[in-house]
């Protein structure tokens, strides 16, 4: 049985509930409904996708076959405490988590219970918008075998890449996760920063790196990494990267740290890129300054 066949029951209407419900009843997944702590949210929640709320937890739990429970991560061993003990049997339970695996509901399969941590790779911004962009997205998953394979073709069938993961990666995976994401944030903020210092105001800076980095995101997303590669490290400018240092150094010990660590791996696709070119004194110039900067600080 396809999940475009059984009921779909939300408990938690944050920003991924209400998304991914909208989501669903769009593309026409039986959705029964929304249960939550704030009643407030689970109102606007079913009135967005034109379903039910729920006072009752047991209401929904009865109602649904499916049931994600899209409540913040620290919420969702609590949640799973108090369902497990309901009648569950035969239900699919799905979290939502990046980081999380399955093994939160740690006992489902002897309740007779399906256990699944369905996780789509997505930035929720806006409960009420970002539901548009979903098809686009990648989801993961792990779980029971029983209904693995029927769990990820249901969302393959709604236009999405699903890729099963072993439960033991999911910490990998949900790091990679961040890092394309909030890491991305951290280094606009240091090179916006690092124009503030060269005379730009922090709205000016930001406008001014906005063009590069939409550029490199969609040579990236069009051809790979190597493809997109530009800049000192590729063309393997000794003088430049020497100067870039220099400056970090004086201006901010941290962010030169960074722009090493960074660097070294930027040689690695440059290295694969351009397996003629020889990037040794680069290689060199990075490790001897990443030694001494640690000699200044002891």
């Amino acid at each position: 049985m396809c999940i475009r066949d059984r009921k779909a029951g939300f408990i938690g209407a944050g920003k991924v509930g209400f998304s991914l419900g909208k989501y669903l009843a769009k593309n026409g997944i039986d959705v029964t409904g929304y249960y939550s702590r704030s009643a407030d949210s689970a109102i606007k929640a079913s009135e967005f996708t034109g379903t039910r709320y729920y006072k009752d937890l047991t209401d929904i739990i009865e109602d649904s076959d499916t049931l994600f429970i899209t409540v913040p991560d620290g919420a969702i061993t609590e949640v799973w405490e108090y369902i497990r003990n309901l009648p569950i049997k035969n239900k699919n339970i799905c979290h939502c988590s990046g980081s999380i695996s399955s093994a939160a509901f740690f006992d489902a399969e002897k309740k007779g219970a399906f256990r699944y941590s369905i996780h789509p790779l997505y930035a929720f911004s806006d409960r009420y918008e970002s539901y548009k962009d979903l098809r686009g997205a990648y989801f993961s998953i792990e779980g029971s075998k029983a209904r693995l394979k029927e769990m990820t073709a249901c969302f393959a069938q709604l236009g999405n890449t699903v890729v099963p993961i072993d439960q033991e990666a999911k910490a990998l995976y949900h790091c990679a996760a961040v890092m394309a994401s909030n890491h991305m944030i951290a280094l606009a903020d240091a090179a916006a920063e690092m124009l503030s210092s060269c005379g730009f105001d922090q709205e000016s800076a930001v406008k001014a790196l906005t063009p590069l980095m939409r550029g490199n995101i969609s040579a990236i997303i069009a051809s790979g990494p190597a493809a997109a590669l530009t800049g000192p490290i590729e063309r393997n400018d000794l003088n430049t990267v020497a100067e870039h240092l220099h400056a970090l150094e004086r201006a901010d010990p941290q962010t030169a740290e960074l722009y090493r660590f960074l660097s070294s791996r930027l040689i690695k696709i440059a290295c694969d890129k351009h397996p003629n070119r020889d990037y040794t004194e680069l290689k060199e110039l990075l490790t001897d300054e990443r030694k001494s900067l640690k000699g200044e600080r002891q």
